[in-house]
């Protein structure tokens, strides 16, 4: 079973590593990411995706749906009007153009995703990834591959992205933790370059 958070449940982890990680509020206004959480639960097509673990196969607890340039992942849709605009605001943030982007829907706080690096094969031996957030407030918790005593927590609020920056995939796990307390859903989408 998934352990539950362990972090603060407000605030930011103290001391968070800069030169991986970078966190801004309000990137987007609150009037439109309510209209963009709407939006994508209603109008995307979501998919629930089956992970290998120990050999077996396991339904994901989150929906996700790929968007992006077509030749870069076989199951992308095409970019919409909305997602073209929040790619042109993170790619002014990162300084580099993203390609795809993974949309991932939370429904409540049983949905989850488990201690991963995102795979480096598709993205380069140092990729950057923006992470853009709607609805819910989750914890985004990473830990050092080398030392799981060394971690660190960021509140991923409504309207705000993160920023993964080079070196994080490499040497850094991350998970969205389930949750014991009633949760809303939450929307959560991931810009990256695959190479």
């Amino acid at each position: 079973m998934e352990q539950l958070a362990f972090f603060a449940e407000t605030g930011q982890s103290k001391d968070l590593p800069k030169h991986l990680l970078e966190y801004q509020p309000g990137l987007i206004s609150l009037a439109e990411s309510d209209r963009l959480l709407k939006h994508f639960i209603a109008d995307t097509p979501w998919k629930q995706t089956t992970q290998k673990l120990w050999d077996k196969e396991y339904l994901t607890t989150r929906l996700i749906c790929w968007y992006g340039d077509a030749d870069r992942i076989a199951s992308a849709l095409p970019w919409t009007s909305e997602l073209q605009v929040i790619r042109e605001q993170v790619e002014q943030l990162a300084g580099i153009r993203f390609n795809t982007v993974l949309l991932n829907y939370y429904r409540d706080g049983n949905d989850s995703v488990a201690w991963h690096s995102d795979k480096e094969s598709i993205m380069g031996s140092q990729p950057v990834i923006a992470s853009v957030s709607f609805g819910e407030v989750r914890s985004f918790d990473i830990r050092n591959k080398a030392d799981h005593t060394e971690k660190y927590s960021v509140r991923l609020e409504h309207g705000s992205v993160l920023l993964m920056k080079s070196g994080l995939q490499e040497h850094w796990e991350h998970r969205i933790a389930k949750s014991n307390k009633p949760m809303k859903a939450r929307i959560n989408l991931t810009f990256r370059l695959v190479i």
